[in-house]
């Protein structure tokens, strides 16, 4: 059974930082791409960004790009997504996924067959 686990929300300042971690099990972790997807609750979810299987390949939401900062420890079966400088309109639930399909030219994420249950992320002073 395919479970993710996000850990690591919490409580950050504008212009801190904070690091969001997604355990994966019951599949060969290394052989998939990841994306990170957010959701302001009472709005619909929003993608943040994707890494490829072996991490050498990223993609971010124009609204993250250059802030936030995905990667992954094969070892660990972790995903990660770290916030820099982030402001109150980063405030959200943050899910890992694995998608099930992507565009190979955009490599944006096309369909997601599995979720973790979220953590929440609020930027706050």
């Amino acid at each position: 059974e395919v479970q993710l686990a996000e850990s690591g929300g919490g409580l950050v300042q504008p212009g801190g930082s904070l690091t969001l971690s997604c355990t994966a099990s019951g599949f060969t972790f290394h052989n998939y791409v990841m994306t990170w997807v957010r959701q302001v609750p009472g709005k619909g979810r929003e993608w943040v960004g994707i890494v490829s299987n072996d991490g050498g390949s990223t993609s971010y939401a124009d609204s993250v790009k250059g802030r936030f900062t995905i990667s992954r420890d094969k070892l660990k079966n972790t995903l990660y997504l770290r916030l820099s400088s982030p402001t109150t309109d980063d405030s959200a639930v943050y899910y890992c996924a694995r998608p099930c399909a992507y565009d190979g030219r955009t490599f944006h994420p096309l369909d997601i067959d599995s979720w973790g249950p979220g953590t929440p992320g609020t930027v706050s002073s």
